[in-house]
């Protein structure tokens, strides 16, 4: 589960056996969020407010190009 920012308490992650589409998941305390990296959709939430939502879409949007890179990475130099 590598691990790619920790930004003001969210750690932005991925699994090992993901899938498309390109997507971050994000925990803070006992909230969780998924994001779709391409379109910023918001897919999976639980315990998160509106004011952490938006701030996670902000750190989505800033890092966007890092966070599909380290996708890429991951995934390609996997087998």
């Amino acid at each position: 589960m590598p691990t790619i920012l920790k930004i003001d308490g969210f750690r932005f992650f991925f699994f090992s056996d993901e899938h498309l589409p390109f997507h971050i998941h994000v925990e803070k305390g006992d909230g969780y969020i998924r994001v779709e990296l391409e379109t910023f959709k918001v897919t999976q939430k639980y315990k998160v407010s509106q004011s952490d939502e938006r701030k996670v879409l902000s750190i989505v949007k800033e890092h966007q190009q890092k966070l599909i890179g380290a996708w890429n990475e991951y995934f390609n130099n996997k087998d």
